[in-house]
């Protein structure tokens, strides 16, 4: 496997237009996130075997793996879920996480499954109200998630296009009262912050400005797009302008940051190619430096 993330550097969450990209572009990378979930198929709880390995996936990640470090961003565990807590998922991701010698695993702070029995999958990460039952109940599930992987577990602030009436906290105050007492760590997603600022009319900066966030170990930074009155988490092409703004005024404040991940959907491949992707790196490196010379 390839040497660990020595200092904070610049990634990117990979999906299947990258494939080549990867294996062209490896000195421009430090890292390379992985959504696990797109290399195995699952079975559903009760299966046997529940997972099963894609090995034409594998066999390209494995690959990977010998010239770059590897962590994991999942997105099956919904730890959110009220009736739904899936140690067998946890431990998939284990298996995997000690596959590819992972310094970190990361989930979404939300839920998509609904139901202990018959099971069903909303297919879009859902956000939860920021109350204190809800961290009540995310508590034992972190320790858990926490001492399987045996390794740092960041969960990401997630977007949302509405919002529940009567919360006990705001965001920012949920997210560190969540971090300091189920001591994990956050994925910051930048693009989710901006894209909730423009929907629900709050000021990005000062969001982040109450963050503590000392616990930011991972950022990500994306595009979107208009759609219907609504500024979308698409995943669109280039980062927006305002979303290295917010980079370039946060990341001093992430003491112990440990990667900038570009993320893209891989139907705008056709709109960034390598050219592009090589920008959006070099721009999140370039802040990265500026943090360093300052």
């Amino acid at each position: 496997m390839a040497s660990s993330v020595a200092e904070c550097g610049v990634g990117v969450l990979f999906n299947p237009a990258l494939a080549d990209f990867v294996a062209d572009h490896t000195q421009h990378l430090d890292y390379l996130s992985v959504i696990p979930d797109r290399f195995w198929r699952d079975h559903g709880l009760g299966a046997d075997p529940r997972f099963e390995d894609t090995s034409a996936g594998e066999a390209a990640l494995a690959r990977a793996a010998q010239r770059l470090p590897i962590v994991l961003h999942g997105i099956g565990l919904s730890i959110c879920s009220a009736d739904v807590f899936d140690r067998e998922y946890l431990s998939q991701l284990e298996r995997w996480r000690a596959r590819y010698d992972c310094q970190w695993v990361s989930e979404h702070l939300s839920f998509s499954r609904i139901g202990a029995g018959h099971e069903t999958n909303a297919g879009i990460a859902l956000p939860v109200p920021f109350d204190r039952s809800i961290i009540d109940m995310l508590r034992p599930r972190i320790e858990a998630a926490r001492s399987i992987l045996g390794c740092p577990f960041l969960l990401e602030n997630n977007v949302s296009y509405f919002t529940f009436p009567g919360e006990d906290l705001t965001e920012p105050q949920f997210l560190n009262e969540l971090a300091r007492s189920a001591g994990c760590s956050l994925l910051l997603d930048l693009h989710n912050v901006y894209t909730n600022s423009r929907n629900h009319g709050f000021d990005a900066k000062a969001f982040l400005s109450e963050l503590d966030l000392a616990r930011v170990g991972e950022i990500h930074v994306a595009g979107g797009s208009e759609m219907m009155g609504f500024y979308t988490d698409s995943h669109t092409g280039a980062v927006h302008e305002a979303v290295w703004e917010l980079l370039s005024f946060v990341a001093p404040r992430c003491a112990n940051l440990r990667g900038v991940t570009f993320e893209f959907h891989e139907s705008t491949w056709p709109m960034l190619r390598a050219e592009g992707v090589l920008a959006q790196l070099e721009r999140a490196r370039s802040a990265l430096a500026a943090v360093r010379v300052a």
